[in-house]
């Protein structure tokens, strides 16, 4: 399997900020690259249409063109001039799509969640780590267009790699969206452990018996993992259709590759859901611990008030000032009082500390 990873990090693009989104389409143009027959990069600048014609007009190679969250206008302009499928267009155009395959003719449009995680110091600082974009690809016979949502993907790095490798260009324009969805499966897989930590840093706060922790945080970290579930959890049923049901776009190679990356993709599955099992049965643990820590205080607060009942009862009762009560002229009855108050106390206090109610 080819290296599409180790990309250096500075070949990764910074995303615009959202009052940066291109308004023309020659702005939502991120890349535009027109490979040959023999899978070598075409030097020069083309405009989209430009490349197209031009491998047209030699009947060999393919474009590969990319788009950032283009408006619908220019997403039409797109689809006239590479004779994209309407529905095709207009799906491409929204974002926040489930992981999907679905086939229009002899075109295929491929769609994959892509997941960043904010780094943060402590499981305490877990709002809002997980943020999703998304990754469309349009595929046809002699082009691929890539629309991106979002945070970036490795496309960038992606690009770096097929110029350096025209091997994988001879294998045509699939080869694109199989480094695209590796790219962001291994990415997965290196949040899902990240997540991981986060879980076992959690359970330690919550079954250590000397450090404070809220029943909210598990909440959190929670919903964050649900928001990755249902963001990946789609994409092994797309990828099953894709190499099952569209031999004739994807070769056997390239087959092979993405039954790689399906098996990538099975495994962040399986790491995710086992985490959001984890948190459930933790949620259930730290309610039970909590319950377990009020019943301990409940306990020390009877415990108390039971040490107290004495000496109330006592000094109720000599408090009644009847004129026949022959302790009230004992010369020492104040003091013998107040010891039998504190026998009493004392008493009480060491057998409920053998009782391990204090």
């Amino acid at each position: 399997m080819f290296d599409t990873v180790s990309a250096p990090k500075d070949l990764r693009r910074t995303p615009p900020a959202r009052d940066q989104i291109p308004d023309t389409l020659e702005e939502a143009v991120e890349r535009c690259s027109v490979y040959d027959g023999d899978g070598k990069l075409v030097e020069g600048d083309f405009s989209h249409d430009e490349a197209l014609a031009h491998v047209r007009s030699t009947g060999s190679g393919w474009v590969w063109l990319g788009l950032l969250e283009p408006s619908q206008d220019q997403m039409m302009d797109i689809a006239r001039a590479y004779d994209v499928h309407e529905l095709i267009a207009e799906d491409a155009v929204t974002a926040h799509q489930r992981p999907k395959v679905e086939r229009y003719d002899n075109q295929l449009f491929f769609v994959v969640r892509s997941i960043s995680y904010r780094d943060h110091e402590t499981v305490h600082d877990t709002k809002e780590i997980i943020e999703t974009g998304e990754v469309q690809m349009i595929i046809g016979p002699d082009f691929i267009i890539t629309i991106r949502h979002g945070k970036p993907s490795t496309i960038r790095a992606i690009r770096q790699v097929m110029k350096n490798a025209p091997e994988q260009c001879l294998l045509g324009p699939p080869v694109i969206a199989w480094m695209i969805a590796d790219n962001l499966v291994d990415e997965y897989l290196r949040i899902a452990a990240e997540l991981q930590s986060d879980v076992d840093e959690l359970e330690d706060d919550v079954f250590d018996p000397e450090q404070a922790f809220a029943i909210e945080q598990i909440y959190t970290l929670k919903r964050e993992i649900l928001e990755m579930r249902h963001s990946i959890d789609p994409l092994a049923q797309a990828m099953r259709s894709l190499i099952e049901s569209h031999r004739d776009i994807f070769s056997k190679p390239l087959r092979s590759y993405f039954r790689d990356v399906l098996d990538h993709e099975l495994i962040a599955v399986d790491m995710v859901a086992s985490l959001d099992e984890r948190l459930t049965a933790l949620i259930d643990a730290g309610v039970a611990m909590i319950s377990i820590q009020q019943n301990e205080d409940m306990r020390k607060i009877s415990a108390l008030v039971g040490m107290v009942a004495p000496p109330t009862m006592i000094a109720g009762i000599y408090g009644m000032n009847f004129e026949n009560m022959p302790e009230l002229a004992t010369h020492y009855g104040y003091f013998i009082t107040l010891a039998v108050m504190a026998v009493c106390v004392l008493t009480m206090y060491v057998f409920m500390r053998r009782a391990k109610w204090l």
